[in-house]
């Protein structure tokens, strides 16, 4: 046994720990024979920082494969990172404009050698810190989405998929980023309150006999107005479906048209529509018999106002950015009498999550994938229990967005990025192909040709990560046990972004399902509740988390506070109390090591014959038990809950206090087999920590991290221990707790008297003597007991404890019955405040629920201090 430092040091063990399994390739162990196990990590953008959201969902899958390994199985964890086409190139054209430089400049092909060499020398900074979490990853394989391999099944999917009649061109409304000049996706748009306006406009009737009202966020917009719509039964409008508006300013003839997206209830029941300019709105236009090629455009790629199809936007307004449009525009509609009016409004607005400009829905050509008919086989799969969603309640998110999916745009207007395989002629003809040559050979000799510049979406690439990332298309991981993947571990957000197109692309290409399991977990919020971001200044740092209290407290924390279906409140005081649970194991291990308990030998518990030995041999089996059950089931919470009960409670607070002064060899190999199945057990939660103990017992063949899982024996379940070490447990623990409700001072030694114990009791108590002497400090007396007395009540049995000579009876009844007066009177007042509808409907919340607890703590005070006084004889 080497000697272990009396303070337990996080930073002292991790970094050299670490390096120590990545050197020796027990990531990966040689395990060809073995089962496998897979699981593939959703790719960062090499970009990126690891954020608390990273540390929660790297943190669960660290576990399950860490625990896969322990289990004997050929475990691998796929690791890689996104080229984030976006985030990438933001970032490189930041650094050029630094030096006075634009993308445009250099070209594209310089500015994507630029991008390339960027990301030698500064992308990746999260796979170091993904390390200093301890995720235990298949680094010899890392992965990048542009490395040539990927790119090579990239580009063979979107071929395919062409051919497929899966993959085809249109025009539709998309996200359009004015900042970046591209397309983005959902998830990069995020929703703001802003202070904004309501605007009622009157549009007047063809014939001149009257007008219809409709209000808008975005007044400028009505310079594309191709409809007014009006609910179908809104006997208000009826008559008036099918005829014609004349719009303001431009003078164009609009229809009236019925549509169930018009509500009634909502101001006059008759909403304007923009087909080019409003996702609602294009649906609308569709449904009206529309065609996407004749809808109006009144925005150019900067949002500046342009001129629609018609011709009809009047000249002063061509070029003006949309904002300065929208005063020009209003004033306009005054001047000819069809402002109705103007009201202030908080209206949520969708920004571009990087460039921090207002979002247009925007009508232009690109890529669409058909989503449709790919998300067939993956609701199947879902249905029939071949991909099993946890938690369950997920499963209505999924078929209602899945039977209702729209096309996928899946070009973005970038350099950085794989680059569509489209090839276009003069004549307007598409070639698509894996490269320019067969593009060439497909469109013939003597055609000139000119590649799409537009690149994928780099959720299109990452949908192929389950399998691409196996050396798909050149081998087939199913041959390898490798597809389909065992799990899936996702944030919820990224659901119907990455995981569903992964199901699609996955079921498509090799016929099978990704993964057999999906499991979604929730966010990391802040202390009270609200969802984190740099706007608000709650966010939490993971590294600064792992400086103060170490890597293995942060992932506890993750694991136990990870209930199925429930976002995580941040708390670091859990977090501090964690690294304490990892000191206080440290501390045990210091006992055991300088009482001569060592390192283990074997699977096997050892013979014992003291019940104290078999009890916390029963109880490790039993804990294993728990664990197993939790792991298969999921359950984070409940398996780090389980594990951390028993080393807190059941073997250091009780198991080496009762062996204390009575340790021979056989509780010497009791004590080091349970803590051997404790570093096991907990290794998974705790890498660092665990494998520092484990070598600090004694010398051993291999490392923790590829030992072997305890084996849940039920054949070492031990009633007859259980039932007496759990007696001793509750006795010791009862007349400790009336003793300090008491005041009875911890230094005095207190006779006891048992009442009515039959011969199996007598038997025990005379087994547990020095027990009960050492850890409650009372003496067995067989005398019938004198004056006032403590009693205590366990199991039916009454243990009647004399005070006389101890304590002040009278006093510390006294004392007691002012105590108790002072609690019910605390309780019944803060039960009044919340009996009052008036307090509680005005009150802040918090104060609110500070009364209930305060209560609940004053309702507990006085029952326990009345059990205390009816304690006393």
């Amino acid at each position: 046994m080497s000697e272990l430092p009396k303070t337990f040091e996080p930073a002292r063990i991790e970094q050299r720990w670490y390096a120590h399994w990545e050197e020796r390739g027990l990531f990966r162990p040689e395990r060809s024979s073995a089962e496998p196990f897979t699981l593939v990590n959703p790719p960062p953008n090499v970009t990126g920082s690891l954020h608390i959201g990273h540390a929660l969902d790297n943190t669960l899958q660290d576990i399950l494969v860490r625990h896969a390994r322990l289990k004997g199985r050929n475990a691998r964890w796929v690791v890689g990172t996104d080229h984030a086409g976006i985030a990438t190139q933001m970032v490189v054209e930041r650094n050029l404009a630094s030096q006075g430089m634009k993308r445009t400049d250099m070209g594209r092909d310089a500015f994507i050698e630029h991008v390339w060499e960027w990301k030698a020398q500064s992308g990746g900074a999260i796979t170091r810190q993904l390390r200093r979490l301890g995720c235990s990853m298949d680094w010899a394989n890392e992965r990048f989405t542009m490395d040539e391999g990927f790119s090579k099944a990239v580009l063979k999917v979107f071929v395919d998929l062409y051919r497929d009649g899966l993959i085809y061109r249109d025009k539709r409304l998309v996200n359009w980023d004015p900042g970046l000049g591209t397309a983005i996706s959902d998830l990069e748009v995020e929703t703001r309150e802003v202070q904004g306006g309501f605007w009622t406009l009157r549009y007047p009737l063809e014939d001149g006999s009257g007008h219809i009202e409709v209000a808008t966020t975005r007044p400028e917009t009505m310079l594309a107005d191709m409809a007014v719509a009006v609910h179908p039964e809104d006997d208000r409008y009826k008559a008036l479906v099918g005829k014609h508006l004349r719009l303001p300013i431009t003078g164009r003839l609009i229809p009236i048209v019925a549509d169930d997206h018009a509500d009634p209830e909502l101001g006059s029941g008759a909403v304007k529509i923009t087909p080019g300019h409003d996702f609602n709105d294009f649906e609308v236009g569709v449904r009206a018999g529309m065609q996407a090629r004749d809808m109006l455009n009144m925005l150019d790629a900067k949002a500046a106002i342009c001129q629609t199809a018609d011709g009809l936007v009047p000249d002063e307004l061509i070029g003006l950015d949309r904002f300065e449009a929208r005063k020009r525009v209003v004033a306009m509609l005054e001047d000819a009498g069809a402002l109705v009016k103007v009201e202030d409004r908080v209206i949520q607005a969708p920004y571009g999550d990087r460039s921090g400009v207002v979002i247009e829905p925007w009508l232009t050509d690109q890529w669409y994938v058909d989503a449709k008919r790919l998300a067939k086989g993956p609701i199947e799969a879902v249905r029939d229990g071949r991909i099993a969603i946890v938690p369950k309640t997920w499963e209505k998110t999924f078929f209602n967005w899945m039977e209702n999916i729209q096309p996928w745009c899946v070009s973005r207007q970038l350099w950085w990025g794989h680059r569509i395989p489209a090839w276009y002629a003069d004549d307007g003809r598409v070639f698509v192909a894996e490269n320019e040559a067969d593009a060439q050979a497909h469109a013939g000799k003597g055609v000139t040709l000119t590649q799409d510049p537009d690149v994928l979406d780099t959720w299109f690439s990452s949908a192929l990560w389950p399998f691409a990332t196996m050396g798909w298309p050149d081998g087939d991981p199913r041959e390898a046990g490798r597809y389909p993947n065992d799990i899936l571990v996702s944030g919820f957000d990224i659901l119907f972004f990455w995981d569903a197109r992964m199901m699609m692309q996955g079921m498509h290409f090799l016929g099978e399902v990704p993964f057999r399991k999906l499991y979604l977990h929730g966010l990391v919020r802040a202390a009270d509740g609200s969802k984190m971001s740099k706007s608000k200044g709650n966010t939490v740092d993971p590294l600064g988390l792992i400086d103060r209290f170490g890597a293995d407290a942060l992932r506890f924390f993750m694991a136990a506070m990870e209930s199925q279906g429930r976002d995580i409140k941040m708390d670091e005081k859990r977090v501090e109390g964690y690294r304490n649970f990892a000191t206080k194991l440290w501390n045990a291990t210091r006992f055991a090591m300088a009482n001569g308990i060592g390192a283990s030998r074997s699977l096997e518990a050892p013979a014992a014959t003291h019940a104290v030995n078999r009890w916390i041999i029963a109880e490790t089996i039993e804990t294993v038990q728990t664990i197993d059950l939790a792991f298969a089931d999921l359950r984070f919470d409940a398996a780090a809950n389980a594990i951390y009960q028993f080393v807190w409670s059941r073997f250091c607070d009780w198991y080496l206090e009762l062996i204390k002064g009575a340790i021979d060899d056989e509780t010497r190999a009791v004590a080091g087999w349970v803590l051997d199945q404790i570093l096991v057990l907990l290794h998974p939660f705790m890498p660092f920590v665990t494998e520092e103990l484990w070598h600090a017992l004694g010398q051993r063949e291999h490392e923790l991290i590829v030992a072997q899982w305890p084996i849940a024996d039920a054949r070492a379940m031990d009633p007859d221990a259980r039932a007496e070490i759990d007696w001793l447990i509750r006795l010791v623990s009862d007349v400790r707790a009336a003793r300090n409700e008491l005041n009875v001072p911890p230094g005095a030694r207190l006779a006891v008297h048992v009442r009515d114990a039959d011969n199996a009791l007598q038997q025990r108590l005379e087994r547990q003597r020095a027990a009960l002497a050492r850890l409650a400090r009372i003496e067995l007396n067989d005398g019938q007991p004198q004056g006032g007395a403590l009693q205590v009540v366990v199991d039916q049995t009454t243990y009647v404890l004399p005070l006389g000579d101890v304590i002040d009876l009278d006093a510390e009844r006294a004392r007691l019955g002012k105590a108790i007066a002072a609690a019910e009177r605390e309780r019944d007042a803060l039960a009044g405040r919340l009996g009052n509808a008036s307090f509680v409907e005005r009150a802040k919340p918090e104060a609110v629920e500070k009364a209930r607890a305060d209560h609940a703590e004053k309702a507990a005070e006085a029952e326990r201090l009345a059990a205390a006084l009816s304690r006393l004889g």
